[in-house]
């Protein structure tokens, strides 16, 4: 009886075919980013009659706006989009899409500031998080609508840091203290804090606690009293918030388009207000996808040449 000979499988051809059409993909995949880069960059639709805001990540004054940024909600750019949409006689209400921890306070500030200046008819849908500076933010609305989980509340301030005097000392490293000014270097971590640059460091604490509680129970329309019993640090879910006044209807997107409809009398058509992507972003985005959709192929075509020739060890 005549032997079947195994076909015998060329592994390094197959491996020179794989990385000619990875780099031909790359090639296309980049000029096709910088083509699509161009007008996805520069091109927002704004047409619909409610513009949708988002607010996510951790609420800053002025996010870096390097290649590989991004996560944060900036102020300075959220302020802008919100005068934009008022500015719009299209546009008749402001859906704030929030899911955010809360932030620095002066930024936190500025977002509810600029809420509470707009003309239009405003509401907040907050999802995970609505806590802290985000949830200041969302006060300023006109309706607030949370996930009955949703963590919100926080009403409070904090500064702590690490102090590293002891490891300083442990390896014996000293702290040479050199100020042109008493409390100059005032929440050093190489030192510790003095009774007194604590006790005036928990001071402007407790102004900016009273900013922040001042502000909630106006627009809220709560007792000052009220305010200042939840205003303990503590967050709470959304059923929570509902019983104690914090926010107006436990719900989500819906909820909170369909209180927009009733209050203006509409048919709501979102439009989301965003900064355009800059070509680095987009790029960014196209090349991490790429990369994954790349890495996979490899670990496929790896697995592929061990199976077969596995399977001609085996006869």
């Amino acid at each position: 009886m005549k032997k079947t000979e195994t076909p015998q499988i060329n592994v390094r051809g197959r491996w020179a075919v794989v990385i000619i059409v990875l780099l031909f993909l790359a090639l296309t995949s980049f000029i096709t980013a910088l083509i699509v880069g161009i007008f996805v960059s520069t091109s927002v639709d704004e047409s619909g009659n409610v513009a949708h805001i988002k607010i996510t990540g951790p609420i800053v004054a002025d996010a870096d706006s390097g290649l590989f940024s991004g996560g944060a909600a900036d102020s300075t750019e959220i302020t802008r989009l919100i005068e934009k949409a008022d500015g719009n006689p299209g546009v008749k209400a402001i859906l704030f899409e929030i899911n955010s921890p809360g932030g620095t306070a002066v930024a936190s500030y500025e977002i509810a500031a600029a809420i509470k200046k707009t003309n239009k008819t405003t509401a907040a849908w907050m999802r995970e998080a609505g806590a802290s500076g985000a949830y200041w933010a969302a006060t300023a609305t006109d309706h607030i609508v949370a996930n009955p989980m949703t963590i919100t509340g926080s009403i409070g301030v904090i500064a702590s840091y690490i102090e590293w005097g002891g490891t300083l000392e442990r390896y014996n490293a000293s702290y040479r203290r050199l100020v042109s000014g008493e409390y100059k270097d005032l929440g050093s971590p190489f030192k510790p804090m003095t009774p007194g640059e604590e006790e005036m460091m928990q001071k402007n604490l407790d102004i900016i606690r009273q900013v922040f509680v001042d502000d909630v129970a106006k627009n809220r329309k709560l007792p000052q009293e009220t305010v200042d019993e939840v205003a303990d640090g503590r967050f709470y879910l959304g059923v929570q918030a509902k019983e104690l006044g914090l926010v107006d209807e436990l719900g989500g997107k819906d909820e909170a388009v369909a209180w927009i409809e009733k209050k203006e009398g509409i048919e709501a058509e979102l439009a989301e207000y965003r900064k355009p992507k800059t070509l680095a972003e987009v790029l960014t985005g196209v090349f991490a996808g790429n990369s994954f959709e790349l890495g996979r192929g490899i670990g496929k075509t790896f697995l592929d040449a061990k199976v077969v020739k596995g399977a001609e060890i085996s006869t």
